[in-house]
């Protein structure tokens, strides 16, 4: 008894904090809009997320054998159970790869869970997850089925080793098994382990917005797995943080990792989720909206960047049937413009979330990314009287 009060006692004076990471708003940093109960894309009722997180080895890289810094990120729109969703997709610039949009975009349903990864991962994750559709009976038993399972990814082959092919089926399994609802990692997780962005190390963030139409209350939420940018670029809250910083950290212990990479390449994933009740053609209007909050932190979809995103409407539950005609609600055009708010102010705080929670990793060959300095960047806040 005397030991979990100790352990209360250190958890609440900040010393123990069972994983929990500080999130942008933990450092001051205002952002526009009301957020849901925990600013997550899980604000959205019904959306799960998981994460497998994979993190061996250290020092020069040996194909096959290490370092390894990667994992796998799945997200379900209504849970573990076959219940298509509207959805549609958008690319800002394609140098990536999102699978089964085509089919998305002709059906205008999502029918599968959302898997991010490495980019050399993608053909495993989706065997996986076929796999996984057959043991689990994902189509209700269907005598003949077909599917085209979503992956997405980034490329994280600057502390990763990429050409080891480390994901394994009993990782896209694991990040399946972890997905739940409510307060979700950030950071150096899941499929944005070992990524980078606007600089500094980068990986999973998410958001939310809570919106008001006709007396109603619905919800935004946002993910991203975030690997892309210059630190010249990088802007917070209005400011140029990553101008300023240049001058501050212009050292060798701050530099960049050695990489045949140009300046600016990488990419972001990013799902919007809304219980909103929006068609597919509406939905690809909110995943052209995620631009703008890429925009706002100083992504500026370079020639190497693969820049894709996918919305997503838990609404119209029984819209799907192979049977016969539904009936669904839907959003008028004029009641779309909270939505598109909410959606750039979702991605931009994901963004930076998945910036201030992602911390110093090193990885093949010693390349070390560093993560953003949270002192320095509150510093160039107040200067700007962004932060009091």
């Amino acid at each position: 008894m005397k030991i979990i009060f100790f352990l209360l006692l250190l958890t609440t004076l900040g010393y123990i904090t069972f994983g929990q990471t500080p999130r942008a708003r933990d450092l001051g940093i205002p952002f526009d809009g009301n957020t849901g109960r925990w600013n997550a894309i899980t604000d959205v009722k019904g959306v799960e997320v998981g994460h497998s997180t994979i993190i061996e080895g250290n020092g020069s890289s040996i194909i096959g054998e290490g370092p390894i810094r990667t994992g796998v990120t799945a997200i379900f729109p209504r849970g573990k159970k076959f219940s298509p969703v509207f959805a549609n997709w958008y690319s800002l610039n394609g140098n990536g790869e999102m699978t089964g949009t085509t089919w998305v975009t002709e059906s205008g349903f999502l029918e599968t869970p959302i898997m991010i990864t490495n980019t050399n991962s993608v053909g495993v994750v989706r065997d996986a997850v076929l796999k996984w559709y057959v043991a689990t009976h994902w189509y209700k038993n269907e005598a003949e089925w077909y599917t085209y399972p979503v992956v997405a990814e980034t490329y994280d082959g600057v502390l990763n080793d990429i050409y080891g092919f480390h994901v394994k089926e009993k990782h896209v399994l694991e990040a399946i098994n972890n997905a739940n609802s409510g307060p979700m990692s950030e950071g150096n997780v899941g499929g944005g382990t070992g990524m980078m962005c606007l600089g500094f190390k980068g990986g999973i963030g998410t958001a939310s917005r809570i919106i008001r139409v006709d007396n109603i209350d619905y919800t935004v939420g946002v993910l991203v797995q975030s690997n892309f940018g210059t630190r010249t670029n990088l802007t917070i809250s209005g400011v140029p943080v990553g101008k300023e910083l240049m001058d501050t950290l212009q050292t060798e212990f701050h530099a960049s990792p050695k990489s045949y990479r140009q300046e600016g390449d990488g990419s972001i994933i990013a799902i919007v989720a809304t219980d909103a009740p929006l068609l597919p053609h509406q939905l690809k209007r909110i995943a052209q909206r995620v631009s703008l909050g890429i925009g706002l932190v100083g992504g500026r979809a370079s020639n190497g960047s693969g820049d894709i995103f996918l919305a997503f409407s838990t609404a119209n539950e029984q819209a799907f049937d192979r049977d016969g005609a539904t009936t669904v609600a839907v959003f008028s055009n004029d009641q779309m413009t909270p939505l598109f708010d909410a959606t750039v102010q979702g991605v931009e705080e994901a963004i930076i979330n998945a910036l201030v929670a992602a911390k110093t990793m090193s990885g093949v060959n010693g390349n070390k990314v560093y993560g953003l300095p949270h002192k320095s960047v509150v510093e160039i806040l107040k200067k700007y009287q962004r932060i009091q």
